[in-house]
């Protein structure tokens, strides 16, 4: 049977798409991925050898070392910024020893995070992302004391890689969240400096006044802070069921909802339904996922000023004559 076309923010799902439908829990090990072939190696590279292919032989490629905490970051443990802080604090290992910031690694060292192993990711292609649309009685955590449904319970089994939330949606609100197998990438999308975007559709108890919008766009003060929506308009409906399209360039715990209640109103029902260049396809249902194509999750690593994986390429066998 035909492989059906994969489904992307731009292309927009179909309801019977493979990959729109819940999958099975998500195991939390790490996994190897395989290193980018290059022509010959360079003092102080490695060559590893890859899987066999058809004919039984085998290729090698050869791998470059690579900052530690870089890899640390693309093999989904953590942002980078997390895995300095781990390193500093003497919890990693390099063969037996302490590592030390600012140290390489190739794929023949063994690394270990808190005692526990971890294979290394050298990419050979861009890591996996999916958009999941969150239902709301779901929380973005593996760990919760009151053993509430988590949103990583519904996502696509990973052969010992683990997904990476991009942010977090509180525990009563849904809509659009990220997910990447790169702990690097997720921390680009996360980072202020990229200014992206979140805009969100919020249904409100009671009128929410014209001085009060204002307020809402000029800033109002949080206990964390002052805060204010880089656009909000109103989206029509009446009494209890007036709604809004919000947007702003941080994700707060509880922002939204707290921005609101600063002038008076209580948020009803809250929901992502952008975040960045994503959104929230229409035709995809809650506690559903979508996977993006690798050149589009290339694209965005360009975009975001990171070092590209090329796009593993299938090659044509030619027919004798």
């Amino acid at each position: 049977m035909p492989n059906k076309p994969r489904n992307t923010p731009f292309r927009p799902a179909s309801p019977d798409s493979r990959r729109s439908r819940v999958r099975k829990p998500v195991a939390d090990e790490l996994d190897t991925v395989e290193a980018t072939p290059e022509k010959r190696p360079e003092r102080g590279e490695r060559r590893v050898a890859s899987g066999p292919d058809k004919r039984g032989r085998h290729a090698e490629v050869a791998v470059k070392p690579e900052r530690l905490h870089k890899l640390l970051a693309q093999s989904g443990v953590g942002s980078r910024r997390e895995m300095e802080e781990l390193i500093a604090a003497g919890r990693v290992t390099v063969n037996g020893d302490t590592a030390q910031i600012g140290q390489s690694a190739t794929p023949a060292d063994r690394i270990k995070v808190n005692g526990r192993l971890v294979n290394l990711k050298f990419f050979s292609r861009p890591p996996r992302m999916i958009i999941y649309h969150k239902p709301e009685g779901e929380i973005v955590s593996r760990d919760d004391p009151d053993h509430r449904p988590s949103v990583f319970n519904s996502l696509p089994r990973l052969s010992g890689s683990r997904w990476v939330a991009v942010g977090r949606l509180d525990f009563n609100t849904s809509g659009l969240l990220l997910f990447t197998t790169s702990g690097e990438l997720a921390n680009h999308l996360m980072h202020p400096r990229n200014n992206l975007v979140r805009e969100y559709a919020v249904r409100v108890l009671g009128d929410l006044s014209a001085e009060a919008q204002q307020q809402l766009l000029q800033g109002v003060e949080l206990d964390d802070g002052p805060a204010q929506f880089s656009t909000l308009q109103d989206a029509g409906g009446d009494g209890a069921n007036h709604w809004y399209r919000v947007s702003l360039f941080e994700g707060r715990n509880r922002e939204v909802r707290r921005m609101f209640e600063a002038v008076g109103v209580t948020v009803s029902r809250l929901m992502r339904v952008r975040y960045g260049p994503f959104v929230l396809p229409p035709n995809l249902r809650r506690g559903q996922v979508l996977e993006l194509d690798e050149r589009e999750v290339q694209k965005l690593m360009g975009e975001l000023g990171m070092d590209v994986p090329p796009v593993a390429r299938r090659v044509t066998p030619r027919r004798g004559k």
